[in-house]
């Protein structure tokens, strides 16, 4: 081989191995390490050794020459061949990356393999024509070079297809999933939340070393999910002690001031330029060996000082915050033998906060008299013990025990004497006080403790042209939950607008002289619930010739949701999802690749479907005109509460009792689990020796929700056999206890075609008028996605990505971002058939277009300047109703009242459909975040890394959500006689976070 000819293949193995590494790894890893494979002569021994640790193992490729290292933990090692005492091939330098495969041929084949070439002895991942998922790796590396935030979520947010989620309660979104979706692990440990499945445990930023995300296609030892995976893992020791800090600063005079929000006619009803935010976090961390090439440890303890100051929306309400906690983190690996490893990850989220509570004048921005004090208490201990064990040349076994734990304890000084109270801007706009309202800002008294003890086996068993893999993991997931509202009679109160003859949620009708209402709420729940999660999996990678692999692999999961007695309440199991893939290198040399993937997916019960189904759950509604203000004083600051006038209406239990019934009729005996079919195409290419491209087709369909419906009617009995709520899958055939002879008792089960029967209609009169059924629950997804990456090669790098994509249906998901709604499966889309009638369209996180750009460019060896950007269109906007065409029922709906809303004849009412999407879309929002690094390399190894980082550099505050209630009541004004509209439909309540500022000094030794 020429010289010329070598140094290109070295420099086009390191371009590409480092680019397509991130933009499109490989597959058939664990999901906390990484694995080696490739083609030597017939029975040579092959060896690799990481020389930071010692580990080493060696196997004998068979009689084809094919050889595999499963189960590697990350990181760079060194590969060598021999038979009959005479090297094949020269050795070479391997890096190993999360969950995936990399491809190493020694001394079997020609050197145009371009999985094989050597880089001065490196190899690095190109593409493997193993791998079937659509995942994105991100190194500790990559992101001292980019400008991204300090959290898991900024880093997902990298990959294509991810999104912000729509709603106030935060959360990602992939590929038109809602936030509720999704799966969070560290080092194989299952970290995410079981209980709303709305976040995850998050170690503190500088304890990872590499992410991999997965946006879909993922293997079949990965499940529970109809979105996507974030799987990280931790720094761990090597053979030499290495020690560092890491400050980081963000001052509150670096973050830009946030925008009120006024009225049309000047009045401010967000008040957010008193708002502000400083941080300050001092990591420190140590690693080296224990014993030399046997026993290492990385430790890490990190000291936050955090101290925001908040104003309550009409600014008369100043919270100053302060929460100094210390976080840890660590690992400890033990390579017993050549064969047998034993690894321990721990690390501590636990965080306390206190939030002062001060009135506040905000023409004079001075603080008054402190009025409360608010605790919260949230985080836990976490940690898994793994055991990696080389049974044979061809069979590797894991196993693995951990436990995690998530505390949410929030409770305040006034919990006693103060009520929380809630006006929406619309009543605002009618009967705003000028002064504060309510006496405290702390709504809830709510302690929940979750603990999650799992364990898993996984194997890995080479047999000829098959990789079989297969394995077992098993959950128990355990909620001690008690929440109630603060204040006397544990009461909170919303406060509406509504004009005098105006038909409310509970059916009553608003009296003359009155335009506005007191929702007073009762709330509470209280117990011990436990989900039992267990699966086993097994998949097979055939190769069936020397470009083409095919993957069939199988998941079969089981759920058990149980009340506080230990019942099982919701039980699913035998629920079989089987995946499909293929990879052809087209080229055969590793440089092109075509793949496509068939998959099931099956997404749990979240435990707070057992807290409030089965736990007894009180939920009493009860309205009353609105009749004026009271004042009164606590601790010298005056405050307001409202006036109760007339009850409104009965009082509305229908969502809760208190009581536990019989479980019989509140589960659907049959019930079908939620699960997904997706299917990917896609196509990856290397251009040069810098560049590569990929493009992939993806279609995703949502089958199936579970949800509570109101079952007030059957078959057999019409409205005299009524069943209460139901966990049930709307739209389909539910089988419950209820009344079979119609004689007012239960007495066996009863059959409801959910699709045509279950909601007994009545007039305003309270005239029965028949049965109606539900709309099944429609969601798909379709996209295509574009990248193109250029390598870093220690001068530059760019990755691009373009999504069009579509995200169609009636129902998002578990949770409901149209209304801020996020008890998972617990929405309000199915409460009754109205609620989604007619509402097939555009989902909240549905957004057309999306491009993302990052990139980094040394200036000098020591200076890079780092960029992030991310386009994308703006979500649906529709205009919600709350009565509808067919009863009196008025609760929330796809239907607007727009002539005779005040006829007390429901029948009189004249609506018209409002589709979803139909009032526009939010604006197009872009954010660019930019760093400039400065770079000292240390004698000796180590260096000095300084980076100021600025996030949203223009400052984009564009809107994000706005109000979409156009009717909240059904009613029209009484000289008018113009319907009713909310006064704020369409007002924007949601943005961009202001720009701020962040400096990092790290010094690593």
């Amino acid at each position: 081989m020429s010289s010329s000819r070598h140094m290109c293949k070295t420099a086009l193995s390191i371009a590409l191995g480092l680019g397509l590494m991130a933009a499109f790894p490989a597959a058939h890893a664990a999901n906390n390490d990484g694995s080696v494979s490739g083609h030597t002569r017939a029975g040579a021994v092959v060896t690799v050794t990481n020389p930071e640790t010692g580990l080493t193992r060696t196997v004998t490729a068979d009689g084809n020459g094919n050889y595999r290292f499963a189960f590697l933990p990350v990181g760079r090692y060194t590969i060598s061949a021999s038979q009959d005492g005479q090297a094949v091939a020269p050795a070479r330098n391997v890096t190993v990356a999360l969950g995936t495969t990399t491809s190493v041929n020694l001394g079997s084949v020609e050197a145009t393999d371009l999985s094989t070439i050597s880089v001065t002895g490196s190899v690095l991942p190109v593409i493997d024509v193993s791998s079937t998922e659509s995942a994105t790796i991100v190194s500790r590396a990559d992101l001292v070079r980019l400008p991204v935030d300090q959290n898991v979520s900024s880093v997902a947010l990298l990959a294509p297809g991810v999104v912000r989620g729509a709603a106030g309660f935060g959360g990602i979104s992939f590929g038109g999933s809602s936030v509720a979706e999704n799966a969070f692990y560290v080092n194989g440990l299952n970290v995410t939340d079981f209980y709303n499945r709305n976040g995850f445990s998050e170690a503190p930023f500088a304890f990872y070393d590499q992410f991999q995300v997965k946006t879909g296609g993922y293997s079949v030892e990965f499940g529970r999910t109809t979105g996507g995976v974030v799987n990280a893992v931790a720094r761990s020791g090597t053979n030499e002690f290495h020690a560092g800090t890491e400050i980081t600063m963000e001052p509150g005079n670096w973050h830009s001031v946030a925008h009120d929000r006024y009225t049309a006619d000047g009045r401010r009803y967000l008040t957010a330029s008193r708002d502000t935010q400083s941080l300050i976090k001092t990591n420190v961390w140590a690693s080296g060996p224990i014993v030399k090439d046997k026993l290492f440890f990385f430790a890490m303890y990190e000291a936050r000082g955090s101290s925001p100051r908040n104003t309550d929306d009409p600014g008369k309400i100043m919270t100053v915050n302060g929460a100094h906690t210390g976080f840890w983190g660590g690992t400890i690996d033990w390579n017993i033998t050549d064969r047998n490893t034993l690894s321990l990850m721990a690390f501590s989220d636990k965080n306390q906060n206190t939030g002062d509570v001060y009135d506040y004048d905000f023409d004079s921005n001075t603080l008054g008299t402190r009025t409360n004090r608010v605790f919260s208490d949230t985080g836990g201990r976490n940690w898994a013990l793994t055991w990696t064990s080389y049974l044979t040349n061809d069979l590797s076994m894991k196993l693995m025990y951990g436990r995690n734990e998530r505390e949410a304890f929030t409770r305040s000084q006034l919990d006693i004497s103060c009520n929380y109270i809630n006006p929406s801007d619309a009543f605002l706009a009618l009967h705003d006080p000028g002064t504060n309202i309510g006496c405290t800002n702390s709504s809830t008294v709510r302690e929940r403790n979750d603990t999650r003890k799992q364990y898993r086996a996984d194997f890995e068993w080479t047999l000829g042209d098959h990789l079989v893999r297969f394995g077992y993991d098993h959950e128990n997931d355990t909620s001690i939950s008690n929440q109630f509202y603060a204040g006397p009679g544990a009461l909170y109160y919303n406060l509406q607008a509504a004009a005098a003859g105006s038909t409310l949620e509970n059916g009553g009708v608003m009296p003359a002289g009155y335009d506005a209402y007191v929702r007073a709420r009762r709330y509470e729940i209280g117990g011990t619930f436990t989900t039992l999660n267990a699966a086993w999996y097994v998949e097979d990678n055939w190769q069936l010739t020397p470009n083409f692999v095919l993957n069939l692999g199988v998941r079969n999961d089981s759920f058990d949701n149980q009340d506080a007695e230990g019942r099982s309440y919701i039980k699913m199991d035998r629920q079989i999802a089987p995946r499909l893939g293929f990879s052809w290198d087209m080229k055969g040399d590793g440089s092109t690749k075509l793949f496509g993937n068939l998959g099931r997916y099956y997404l749990p019960v979240a435990n707070v479907i057992n807290i409030k189904q089965a736990g007894g759950l009180l939920d009493e509604r009860t309205y009353y005109a609105f009749d004026g203000w009271e004042t009164k004083e606590l601790n010298g600051v005056q405050y307001v509460v409202p006036r109760l006038g007339p009850q409104v209406g009965s009082v509305d239990t229908s969502q809760g009792d208190g009581s536990v019934g019989d479980l019989r009729s509140e589960v659907d005996k049959n019930m079908d689990p939620v699960y997904q079919d997706e299917a990917i195409v896609g196509f990856q290419q290397m251009l040069d020796p810098s560049w590569s491209w990929g493009v992939s087709a993806t279609y995703r369909k949502l089958h199936n929700a579970i949800d509570d419906m109101d079952i007030t009617a059957t078959a057999q009995c019409g409205e005299n056999g009524s069943i209460g709520w139901v966990m049930a899958n709307p739209g389909k055939n539910v089988t419950v206890w209820g009344d079979t002879n119609c004689d007012g008792e239960a007495d066996g089960y009863v059959n409801v075609d959910t699709s045509k029967e279950g909601w007994a209609m009545y007039d305003a009169a309270g005239n029965y008028l028949g049965q109606r059924g539900w709309v099944k629950p429609k969601r798909t997804y379709t996209a295509l996605e574009f990248q193109l990456d250029r390598a870093w090669d220690e001068k530059w790098s760019f990755n691009a990505s373009y999504v069009l994509a579509w995200n169609r249906g009636n129902a998002e998901g578990p949770v409901n971002s149209d209304t801020n709604f996020d008890d998972t499966g617990r929405t309000e889309n199915f409460d009754n058939p109205w609620v989604n009638l007619g509402g097939n369209g555009f989902l909240p996180n549905d957004h057309r277009h999306e491009l993302k750009l990052r990139g980094t460019y040394a200036l000098t060896p020591h200076w890079q300047l780092g960029a992030n950007m991310d386009l994308q269109s703006g979500g649906p906007i529709t205009g919600f109703g709350a009565g509808n065409p067919y009863d009196a029922k008025v609760y929330h709906s796809y239907y607007i009242c727009v002539e005779n809303c005040g006829s007390p004849n429901s029948e009189d009412r004249v609506y018209v459909h409002s589709a979803r999407g139909a009032y526009g879309r939010m604006p197009w929002t872009y954010t660019v975040d930019a760093s400039l690094s400065y770079i000292l390399p240390f004698d000796g190894g180590g260096a000095l890394r300084v980076k100021l980082a600025v996030y949203n550099l223009l400052n984009q505050q564009r809107t994000v959500r706005v109000d979409q209630d156009l009717q909240t009541s059904v009613g029209e004004d009484q000289v008018t006689h113009q319907p009713f509209f909310n006064s704020t439909f369409r007002q924007p309540i949601g943005f961009q976070s202001p720009r701020f500022t962040q400096l990092t000094v790290a010094v690593d030794f």
